[in-house]
């Protein structure tokens, strides 16, 4: 066999690959379905549950104030599900939502707290959720620590926090102001006040994750984070902010939940981190990062929170709800995967 040789100095010339039969270079199929087609599934599956609920329960389903309660339950976890759909997209995970909320629940229910009224509560509870979500940060960002160990940590250090902090006592909210959000008097157009801050988070996550730069170097650093540093961005700055971020809709989901329920626990956000993991992933979120969808985690969120209702109104045990909470997680991350091995 004859070796082609070049003179010294000299670069071998490169081949051209031969490109495959037909003359054409074989085109990358996308990643999954697109997201507007997955969000229409997503609005199939939601209209489909509605008719199920409808024709079991039609006098308690269909009723507005059922419709109303749904909304309401679905914004508190829903809050938490955009900034979960932030920190997924980014290659991470956060498994301290739910202690988080549950802890800046009970700090900014305290008696020395409720001193400051409506605004002292308000700003404990998001100040809390931004000082959580910078230490998870700090660690996985700065500290070179799986997010999966760090997020642990700071999961299992809120809820004895929590618990030390209210001694496994229910504090109650005396709060007028607070407590006034929750009452029907307080609607606007029909709609809880707690929905319609569910929707301007939605609003501006899915602005700040479409619309802007941060949501694209989200999606940079989720997909290839060598790739998007020799592109110039500051990857630990960037995952920084995302747990900022995700912290952030902690707080405000406690201070919704802290509405909602009149009082703080140290048993509040139980299992939010696996039902926003869930919404996010069904509604088209990667779960090992570089893409993700608000649109759809929202979706996601409205079909547990309607499962969960349809389960509730027909007397089906909490237990029968987790199960069917876990084959969904299953599906969706199996058709992930067939997505991912086909493209």
């Amino acid at each position: 066999m004859t070796q082609s040789t070049t003179p010294a100095g000299h670069d071998a010339p490169v081949t051209p690959l031969a490109p495959p039969p037909g003359g054409k270079t074989a085109a990358r199929r996308p990643l999954g379905l697109r997201p507007d087609v997955r969000n229409l599934s997503l609005l199939g599956v939601l209209a489909a549950l509605v008719v199920v609920g409808g024709l079991t329960r039609p006098d308690e389903f269909l009723a507005a104030s059922n419709l109303q309660l749904v909304l309401t339950q679905a914004s508190v976890i829903g809050v938490v599900t955009v900034g979960m759909t932030f920190v997924i997209t980014g290659g991470g995970i956060d498994l301290s939502v739910g202690a988080i909320v549950a802890l800046a629940s009970v700090w900014a229910t305290t008696v020395a707290t409720q001193e400051f009224g409506f605004a002292g509560i308000l700003f404990t509870a998001v100040v809390v959720g931004l000082g959580c979500g910078l230490v998870n940060g700090l660690l996985v960002a700065y500290g070179g620590m799986v997010p999966f160990i760090a997020t642990l940590a700071m999961f299992a250090s809120a809820r004895g926090l929590a618990l030390q902090i209210t001694e496994g006592r229910t504090q109650m909210v005396t709060v007028e102001s607070v407590l006034d959000l929750g009452v029907k008097d307080a609607y606007v157009l029909g709609i809880p006040p707690l929905v319609l801050v569910f929707a301007a988070v939605t609003l501006a996550g899915w602005f700040l994750f479409d619309r802007t730069t941060f949501g694209r170097r989200t999606v940079a650093v989720g997909g290839n984070a060598e790739a998007a540093r020799l592109a110039g961005i500051d990857v630990r700055r960037q995952r920084l902010l995302l747990y900022l971020l995700s912290g952030l809709c902690c707080g405000v989901a406690a201070f919704l939940l802290i509405v909602l329920a009149g009082s703080g626990q140290n048993t509040n956000g139980n299992l939010y981190e696996l039902d926003a993991i869930a919404a996010a992933i069904i509604g088209g979120t990667l779960l090992s990062g570089g893409r993700g969808t608000i649109v759809g985690s929202v979706l996601g969120v409205l079909v547990f929170t309607t499962i969960t209702d349809i389960f509730a109104l027909n007397n089906l045990e909490s237990a029968v709800q987790q199960i069917a909470k876990g084959a969904i997680i299953v599906v969706a991350v199996l058709v992930q995967r067939r997505a991912v091995h086909a493209s």
